[in-house]
């Protein structure tokens, strides 16, 4: 199943008196690259969160964020009534050693480190209800790549087809285009040699039809088409492999276009290069 790299997903859950939300999203790289930002209380779940990513996929610049917040059905904030009798304390001493000091609010009091108290978290309830929330935002992430990943392969086919359809029309130009290069030499020669050894130009045309013959590269870019349709058929990451198919078509559209004496033929290598660059470019994104 041919899957996208590019993908993005956000869920959101409560444990407690906090919601937590889970952001994951990915781009193209030629292999997997994660990294988890998570807030200072939730580091102990980098190492769990990491290897359920890592088994879910295989490829891809992947980000995964873990934030949380404090549930909207819960009350205000929590005092650390031992920091704020201490701080009170210390400020009266201060005060006695300078009585001309500004008064503090209570917004200062707040302010201060350490007053205002976060609430208690379970760990055990705080691992599972983090895995479970990742587990969602994964299968909502994968249905993203997959979907990606049907039109790209939709968009690889279309290609396939249209360069199936200019190999067989380069197929059957070649004879033609031996043909014309055969006519134009003898005329040549008939105009520049009164009395031309023909033997001579027959052994020559066969050196120069050997030299521009493009049967084994029409060939070789057809092997490679029908093994580009074949891997796109796999249920296994298969974009590396597609890269490289893409490698070889270009290899030979190239050596096409520098075999060709014709202008049709010329041409015809041109659309074959263009669509092969389209389809490297949409293979990219394959996982």
């Amino acid at each position: 199943m041919i899957k996208s790299m590019t993908a993005y997903a956000v869920q959101e859950t409560e444990i407690g008196a906090i919601t937590l939300t889970c952001e994951l999203r990915s781009v193209n790289h030629r292999y997997l690259d994660i990294t988890v930002r998570l807030p200072e209380r939730l580091r102990f779940m980098e190492a769990p969160v990491r290897a359920a990513i890592a088994e879910a996929l295989s490829r891809g610049k992947v980000e995964c964020s873990l934030a949380l917040k404090q549930a909207k059905n819960q009350s205000g904030l929590r005092i650390n009534r031992d920091t704020v009798n201490a701080l009170l304390a210390a400020t009266e001493e201060i005060g006695q050693l300078l009585p001309a000091a500004a008064p503090f609010s209570a917004l200062d009091v707040l302010a201060f480190p350490g007053v205002q108290q976060e609430a208690t978290l379970d760990p055990v309830a705080l691992h599972a209800g983090i895995m479970a929330l990742l587990k969602h935002a994964l299968a909502d992430f994968l249905q993203t790549r997959i979907r990606e990943g049907a039109q790209l392969k939709q968009a690889i086919e279309d290609r396939c087809q249209k360069i199936q359809d200019h190999n067989q029309a380069a197929a059957q130009r070649a004879p033609q285009v031996l043909e014309t290069v055969r006519g134009k030499l003898k005329k040549r020669i008939a105009e520049l040699v009164a009395q031309p050894n023909f033997d001579r130009l027959e052994q020559e045309l066969v050196l120069l039809a050997q030299k521009i013959d493009v049967t084994e590269e029409l060939d070789r870019l057809d092997a490679h088409i029908t093994e580009v349709i074949r891997v796109l058929g796999q249920a296994t990451p298969v974009g590396r492999r597609l890269d490289f198919l893409m490698q070889e078509l270009s290899r030979e559209a190239n050596t096409l276009g520098s075999k060709s004496t014709d202008k049709e033929m010329t041409q015809l290598a041109i659309e074959l290069k263009v669509l092969i660059e389209q389809m490297r470019e949409q293979v990219q994104n394959i996982e």
